[in-house]
């Protein structure tokens, strides 16, 4: 298959990629721009191991067809950590022991971070409802929602310590 030349917006840095039209946006973050946080758990879009940001929405982009998001603003896992410091969401995953085997902590963390971005005080239900794309198969969720309100708790103290200033 002829390869076409594509841009992405990823983590905010400008990407140029040669690839086939018919590539997956998890190939070209994993393989071409060597962003393997995202993860390929099932293939088929049911576990949330590959949600990334797009536009600030979780996606799951092993289903989606690279071509087609030339255009969007793409955040990773990566794309989290702001010069060499953990995002607030990070911290507490570790703090907490959100992460289990890690494996489907990635997804899950960009899912958390597009529900705080768009309701930063959320309870337990709202949470469990964001969350109802990702699977982890190691934990009945209770440390990674306790991870998630407490980030919640921080992203509030830091946003009321710049109101200070």
């Amino acid at each position: 298959m002829k390869k076409i030349l594509m841009n992405f917006q990823v983590n905010g840095e400008t990407y140029e990629v040669a690839g086939a039209p018919n590539r997956l946006l998890l190939d070209v973050l994993r393989e071409d721009l060597n962003l393997t946080g995202t993860k390929l758990g099932c293939d088929d879009g049911s576990c949330g191991a590959c949600t990334v940001l797009v536009d600030g929405v979780p996606s799951q982009c092993c289903m989606m067809l690279a071509v087609s998001y030339q255009k969007n603003d793409i955040t990773t896992v990566e794309g989290l950590a702001k010069n060499g410091q953990l995002d607030p969401l990070q911290k507490a995953f570790c703090t907490e022991g959100g992460q289990q085997c890690g494996f489907c902590t990635p997804g899950i963390l960009m899912s958390a971070r597009a529900l705080l971005l768009d309701n930063p005080n959320p309870t337990v239900q709202d949470i469990s409802q964001a969350l109802g794309g990702n699977v982890c198969r190691c934990t009945g969720y209770t440390k990674i929602i306790a991870a998630i309100l407490k980030a919640a708790r921080d992203y509030q103290e830091v946003a009321e310590k710049q109101v200070a200033i």
